[in-house]
């Protein structure tokens, strides 16, 4: 699935220029950075096309669960030395050339539905932090990522300096940042920053089958459940058991709670349909 071979999938690629988009029956949506040739690196275009695939994905009630990838080697090698953003004459026009870094993470956190970010290879710069934004991170055994901006002289965009310390740990965070060194998949996994590692062999089915997994929940529960991850840093306790009991009064009064209970009374699995 993850290398767009799903033969049960439906491909929407012409509409976003350098993304290769299917969607499987099961609601699962794959959004694949395309431009092997450049690791998947960031050029204007591909700036463009994956905030914009990301919205109508949030916004098709079809969709269930989002899984971002790239083709070939790559997960994302970050911004395209070879072909950059421009970056205008004056300072305001630099800091606009380069905004697409946060609609980037934001339109991830901003879907309600979760978004599996399948690292099949090198995730760098801001293709990290597109790999942080997401809710699960699967890492094939070969992949590597890297904050890597030290190494161009850079200090960090995409998010990394808000997701990372939020994963890892502020001191796990200071190392990889000021360091800009590799991270191994096995690191990942230790660190927390993996959810999970996988033989390259079986990475595509394994991925297919996680996402599929989760496409199978109760979309209602899942989004409530991402939002109230999202916001609990932010929130004091009281606050926190506060939206809690509201989000689960609303579950309550769905109708996926009621088929839950038939289903377990019945011996069966679920069929959620958001309602």
């Amino acid at each position: 699935m993850t290398n767009g071979d799903d033969a049960g999938a439906a491909r929407e690629q012409s509409a976003y220029p350098h993304l290769e988009v299917s969607t499987t029956e099961a609601g699962v949506r794959t959004i694949m950075l395309n431009r092997p040739e450049r690791l998947n690196a960031v050029n204007p275009v591909l700036a463009e096309s994956l905030p914009r695939a990301m919205h109508d994905a949030t916004q098709d009630d079809a969709v269930r669960v989002v899984v971002i990838t790239g083709a070939g080697r790559g997960f994302c090698a970050g911004l395209d030395l070879a072909e950059p953003v421009g970056l205008g004459n004056t300072r305001a026009e630099r800091l606009d050339a380069y905004y697409w870094v946060g609609r980037w993470v934001q339109s991830i956190t901003q879907c309600h539905k979760p978004v599996i970010a399948a690292i099949n290879g090198a995730a760098a710069g801001a293709g990290f932090g597109l790999a942080l934004a997401c809710d699960l991170r699967l890492v094939s055994a070969s992949a590597t990522c890297t904050a890597g901006y030290v190494r161009r002289g850079l200090s960090p965009d995409a998010g990394v300096t808000w997701f990372l310390p939020r994963l890892i740990g502020q001191a796990r965070a200071m190392d990889i940042v000021l360091t800009g060194r590799d991270i191994t998949s096995a690191e990942a996994e230790r660190i927390g920053l993996a959810s999970s590692v996988i033989p390259d062999a079986e990475f595509g089915a394994t991925v297919a089958q996680c996402a599929a997994a989760i496409a199978a929940g109760p979309p209602i529960a899942l989004a409530l459940s991402k939002r109230l991850l999202l916001g609990s840093s932010d929130a004091s306790l009281d606050a926190q058991l506060r939206e809690e009991l509201i989000h689960i009064k609303h579950c309550f009064a769905s109708a996926d709670v009621k088929e839950a209970l038939h289903a377990f009374r019945e011996k069966r699995a679920p069929v959620f349909r958001g309602a």
